[in-house]
């Protein structure tokens, strides 16, 4: 009789943190050599690479159900899995209110948030690719630790570029749609912190 095969839940976490990677890569390819007339084209692949990402975290969460024993709390498997989602959601949220506000000429600091948009994913999936060692690793806080200097990183990004936009955007509805697209930018941040603040939490229970 063949043995059954082991679900490893610590790779599917693993597989979902790419796809936020690949959505971050994507944004900051498209704010970097941005085109309004590709703006299409890249909202649609985006949503591709989230669609997926949510087909993947579906199976993980039935393959789960039907689990007899787990590695960690189940409960706390379901919250990482929705709080790595939640990073690739925010990411495709930022393209999608550049599609909205009909963007045609993109800020320099746009392309400033964006690159550290990719910086603190990448730390996001190495923190993922190294949490099934938890529990002896000694990398693992010093990951926690960065991926919360980058996320204030973002904030004085998000805090400078709003000034400016106060001093150089006279137009009321720019300054609206700039505004509102660097709040969702920095949401892309907040999202990368929720995830080490949850595998933090996990790390704490089980210590």
């Amino acid at each position: 009789m063949a043995v059954k095969k082991s679900n490893d839940y610590f790779e599917m976490l693993v597989d979902l943190i790419g796809y936020s990677c690949e959505a971050a890569s994507l944004l900051d390819k498209t704010i970097s050599n941005f085109r309004m007339s590709q703006i299409d084209s890249n909202v649609k692949e985006m949503h591709e690479i989230e669609h997926s990402a949510d087909i993947k975290k579906h199976e993980m969460l039935n393959k789960l159900s039907k689990e007899f024993i787990t590695p960690i709390e189940r409960g706390d498997i379901i919250e990482l899995a929705s709080e790595i989602d939640n990073v690739t959601d925010a990411i495709e949220d930022v393209l999608v209110r550049v599609y909205m506000f009909n963007i045609s000429v993109m800020r320099e600091e746009a392309l400033e948030f964006s690159n550290l948009i990719v910086r603190i994913c990448n730390e996001t999936s190495a923190l993922i690719k190294e949490f099934r060692n938890f529990k002896k690793s000694s990398e693992i806080s010093k990951i926690i630790i960065n991926i919360n200097d980058l996320e204030e990183e973002g904030d004085r990004i998000y805090t400078k570029s709003i000034k400016g936009f106060y001093t150089s955007i006279m137009d009321p509805i720019r300054f609206i749609t700039w505004k509102e697209t660097f709040e969702y930018f920095e949401k892309c941040c907040d999202a990368c912190e929720h995830v080490a603040d949850g595998i933090e939490s996990v790390m704490m229970k089980n210590s």
